[in-house]
């Protein structure tokens, strides 16, 4: 690289950690080379994925074709699978329909997202919901040909790595099936349960926004099955170390780990199997290699939420640090740890706020339900 020619910069992933990377290094930096690899130009708004199982989204709202967007940003998309790097991370070698090539940067930015452990004997028999639209339209798909029955919803946790779970969204299916079920008139044909090993189940929320999802799921006539560890999993029934229940549609998120492709790097590991990072957003042990999203490991409480706009805000810090370092400057630049979500109820909506120093909870509203609706117009306004 000359002194003249423009940084090289490889983003891998097409989520939002690495889209939020890309508008951040085209706004401090109109030069850089920017090369995106991803499978294909899309953005799965996940978040929404909550409203397929009502009708009150479909696929072709949630998919989001990013041509238009890395037009405007002058983007390379490379379509291909990562399999793994070389030098140090200068080197991405990548597959497209089983051939083998490799791209070649000054920088790199890892934002592939997290893997769901899938180790519980029997876990192919429940549905992991943001596995993707697809996992959704299971669910929608299952509801609609159910008579009747016990639907169970949980989730868990890596034991290596506190921050690697997401609770949220099953507390929204949760929430949402029950609402449904009454608007269809058949909410007395179905018995719903919420379980998992905790006995403070999403206490990354804080213990008041515990207290709120509890009173509200027996308020609701939700039953719970709380502080046993599971164990397996059937077509019909879920075992704890305290016995078992039935269940005839099992939605289960398990804790996130890392990419399979992971394990062919060098890169630092948390105990986890996450990239590990410090506060900057850096791997630690790299030199211009960064990592944002459920993919990184990061310093800061255990409550740490894998959430969009977690990173959101480390993708600001990891493109400023990025383009400083390339520079020459001091990559100093870190990201406040924040977790902001609307658990919705398909027609009302609970937000929840957490900071170092303070937790609020604001009760169920509508206009909550309405917020998070015009939140995702506003934020797929920008890759559309």
């Amino acid at each position: 690289m000359t002194a003249a020619s423009p940084s090289r910069v490889t983003v891998i992933g097409a989520g939002f950690g690495a889209l939020s990377v890309v508008r951040e290094l085209r706004r401090r930096d109109a030069r850089v080379d920017i090369t995106l690899i991803a499978p294909r130009a899309e953005l799965h708004y996940l978040p929404g994925i909550i409203w397929i199982p009502s009708g009150l989204r479909t696929r072709e709202q949630l998919v989001v074709p990013l041509e238009n967007f890395f037009r405007r940003m002058r983007v390379q998309h490379v379509a291909g699978d990562v399999t793994g790097l070389r030098a140090g991370g200068r080197i991405v070698d990548i597959t497209t329909h089983g051939v083998a090539s490799e791209v070649r940067n000054d920088a790199l930015v890892i934002a592939s997202g997290g893997r769901f452990l899938k180790k519980l004997p029997g876990i192919e028999h429940a549905i992991t919901p943001c596995e993707g639209i697809a996992s959704a339209e299971r669910i929608r798909d299952q509801l609609q040909q159910m008579q009747g029955g016990t639907i169970a919803c949980g989730f868990a946790g890596n034991p290596n790595e506190p921050s690697a779970v997401r609770g949220g969204p099953i507390f929204e299916f949760l929430f949402g099936l029950d609402a449904q079920l009454k608007r269809e008139g058949r909410r007395d044909k179905f018995e719903l349960v919420f379980f998992n090993p905790s006995t403070e189940p999403g206490n990354r929320l804080g213990r008041k926004a515990v207290r709120h999802l509890l009173a509200d799921m027996a308020q609701r006539n939700i039953r719970t099955h709380l502080g046993h560890k599971l164990k397996a999993f059937a077509a019909d029934k879920i075992v704890t170390e305290d016995g078992e229940f039935k269940a005839d549609l099992i939605l289960f998120m398990p804790g996130l780990t890392g990419n399979l492709w992971f394990d062919q790097t060098e890169l630092a590991r948390s105990p986890g199997g996450l990239l590990k990072a410090d506060a900057h957003c850096r791997v630690e042990g790299t030199e211009h290699v960064y990592v944002v999203g459920d993919s990184g490991s990061f310093p800061g409480p255990d409550w740490m939420p894998k959430q969009a706009h977690m990173a959101d805000l480390q993708a600001a810090a990891a493109a400023a640090n990025l383009l400083a370092g390339l520079q020459g400057q001091a990559a100093n630049a870190t990201f406040k740890v924040e977790l902001i979500c609307i658990i919705d109820a398909l027609d009302h909506g609970t937000l929840v706020w957490r900071t170092p120093r303070h937790n609020i909870i604001l009760p169920s509203s509508r206009l909550f339900h309405w917020a998070k609706r015009g939140f995702e117009w506003l934020y797929l306004r920008k890759y559309q």
